[in-house]
């Protein structure tokens, strides 16, 4: 068997260049020493979240008196609005925003990004020609984060995978990744989607993986196949090999 990658996903792959993007610039941005606990980068436009801030992205900090190079490079914890976490010890020094200080985020330069709070979804029957064609068969199991209901777009209950090692990228450690049947049938195949909005129809833009699924041998294995509603089922194991010039 062989997972099959769409085109929206192998043109992002060839392009894996991490792009500065949703800059929150001026006065009104403090940076806050935690003093043990997380740090944090207060906006007081509350523009984060509608500037794409996501948990996950690396920081990118200009033109602060003293947290440029103490918090360039530092990986979201979480994003609210108006506050983003970073780990304790980050922010340098306690300091008011000045009118051209700039924060942003770098994101793009990985396959990990790409499917970062995504979605697994495990259909009935013979998968499509590629995931580029419309799903087929009938949604037997949308896995997220501990069965959390999912939200394109959204941070909440998505996929997270670890970092790649050697080529092999698998689920993040210490992740939940389950589902409960929303309809009974003998699962077939499986569409990891990216967090866009994806209602499943064609395209060549958006980026997946399809693969099969089966109790042995398969891209997926479970260990049954045999989907009931209400019954909640547990990926134990998701991991996958890339080429070595996709520089996993």
């Amino acid at each position: 068997m062989a997972l099959k990658l769409s085109s929206g996903l192998r043109e992002d792959m060839l392009g894996l260049v991490a792009a500065i993007r949703g800059a929150i610039i001026g006065v009104g941005l403090d940076f806050v020493d935690g003093a043990g606990s997380n740090d944090s980068i207060t906006d007081g436009g509350n523009g984060f979240v509608t500037e794409d801030f996501a948990p996950g992205d690396v920081l990118f900090v200009q033109g602060s008196t003293s947290n440029d190079a103490a918090c360039t490079g530092a990986v979201l914890l979480s994003v609210v609005a108006g506050t983003i976490e970073v780990a304790t010890g980050t922010v340098d020094t306690a300091e008011v925003g000045l009118a051209g200080t700039v924060v942003a985020i770098a994101r793009g330069g990985s396959l990990k990004d790409i499917f970062r709070d995504g979605v697994l979804r495990i259909y009935s029957g013979s998968q499509p020609a590629g995931p580029d064609y419309a799903i087929s068969g009938t949604k037997l199991l949308e896995v997220s984060e501990s069965a959390g209901v999912f939200v394109h777009g959204a941070f909440g209950n998505g996929l997270e995978f670890g970092a790649a090692v050697a080529g092999v990228i698998a689920k993040a450690v210490g992740e939940t990744w389950q589902g409960t049947g929303i309809a009974a049938g003998t699962a077939g195949y499986f569409r990891l989607c990216a967090n866009p909005t994806d209602n499943g129809s064609a395209s060549s833009s958006l980026p997946r993986i399809d693969g099969s699924v089966g109790t042995s041998g398969a891209d997926l294995n479970m260990s049954t196949t045999t989907i009931t509603v209400g019954a909640t089922y547990t990926i134990d194991s998701f991991q996958f090999t890339l080429p070595e010039y996709y520089g996993a």
